[in-house]
């Protein structure tokens, strides 16, 4: 195949193989990590898992956790501090028995951003330019040959918003103009997967640890919780998590504790589903388990002492009842989100969401708990 086939063949990364300790480490102390997305491409066997089940390309049914490389590092100083939960891999496979390799880009969003094709542009180029200077290197003017092919570059959304995904996802949707002019624009179609698009069922019947962590990234509320406890039985996720290995018991259960703190479990709950999942007695424990939000109960007394007539003085008692509990799991979320995330911005966002903090409120409190 010329020049382009051996140039591809050639352009290789070298990663330091990760050991059980070393990912341990990085997981507790990488600056660039934005929610669990991070935690969760970044690991080999939960890719390959997503890749072969979530992403509808025919040679990817068969892809491993040994065959994707994750080159993020190589490109992390062209995403911002506001994009850090960009992943980029380095997938190889074959074609009619010819070795290749593909790039996935995946870029994790958790609200609707109508300028996301644009954004993953210029990654794609930049990734282009990477790959054309590495090859200029190893041979000059190659790039300029007949036969030089630049490696392809899957551009992915994964997003998890409550709400349906309502911006484009092909470039020519963000030009002005674009039906008269269709011929020079440049276009391309990102590949969206959408959680809200897989119900629980489907989720469960796909018996992976990755599974197990999508079902809790559906979680919203106390009422989908107990949805969620009802469905997952103890032999299932015993059999899901027998054989994965301890190091990715660990990483499902960072995931679960940001994701619980969300949605204001108790702090003792939240440190006993976590030892639990890392103990491979997730199962036992969901029998008994029950989910707490405050912003619920608060809801639900304020009503009750509007039915009697006494919503102003029982709601001071109430606000002062719940507001030590309440600073605790505000100081609690904070903590989680510097440790596995890292970004105060994300800890203000979640503190306003979940706690119906101004942005000013948010602010002071992540300076005070972080």
């Amino acid at each position: 195949m010329g020049y382009g086939n051996h140039a591809l063949e050639s352009y290789l990364y070298t990663i330091p193989e990760r050991k059980v300790l070393q990912m341990t480490e990085k997981l507790r102390n990488s600056k660039v990590k934005d929610r669990s997305s991070k935690i969760i491409f970044e690991d080999p066997i939960l890719c390959s898992q997503f890749l072969r089940g979530y992403v509808d390309i025919p040679i990817l049914k068969d892809v491993k956790p040994e065959d994707i490389e994750d080159v993020t590092e190589r490109f992390v100083h062209m995403f911002t501090e506001e994009r850090n939960s960009d992943i980029v891999k380095k997938v190889h496979t074959k074609i009619n028995d010819t070795p290749f390799f593909l790039i996935s880009l995946i870029e994790h969003k958790s609200v609707v951003d109508y300028n996301v094709v644009m954004q993953i542009l210029r990654y794609m180029v930049f990734i282009w330019e990477d790959y054309e200077k590495d090859m200029e290197k190893q041979r000059n003017g190659i790039s300029r040959t007949k036969e030089f092919r630049y490696p392809p570059i899957l551009p992915i959304i994964f997003y998890d918003g409550s709400d349906n995904w309502t911006a484009a996802t092909r470039l020519q949707e963000r030009i002005l103009f674009s039906d008269m002019f269709v011929k020079y624009i440049p276009d391309y179609q990102c590949i969206l997967v959408q959680l809200n698009d897989y119900s629980n069922e489907e989720l469960l019947k796909k018996k992976e640890e990755l599974s197990i962590v999508m079902l809790i990234d559906k979680l919203r509320n106390a009422v989908d919780y107990g949805g969620f406890a009802q469905k997952l039985s103890e032999e299932y996720l015993n059999e899901v998590t027998d054989k994965s290995p301890e190091y990715l018991l660990d990483i499902i259960a960072q995931v679960t504790e940001i994701l619980l703190l969300k949605l204001n479990v108790p702090n003792e709950d939240v440190e006993l589903f976590t030892e639990r999942i890392k103990e491979r007695k997730m199962g036992e424990l969901l029998a008994n388990f029950e989910a707490w939000d405050v912003q619920a109960i608060r809801r639900e007394a304020r009503e009750e002492f509007r039915e009697e007539g006494l919503k102003e003085g029982l709601e001071q008692g109430l606000e002062q009842g719940l507001k030590e509990g309440i600073e605790e799991g505000i100081q609690k979320l904070v903590q989680a989100m510097r440790t596995v995330v890292n970004s105060q911005t994300s800890a203000k966002q979640q503190l306003m969401e979940q706690y119906d903090l101004s942005e000013e409120e948010a602010e002071k409190k992540v300076e005070l708990y972080w």
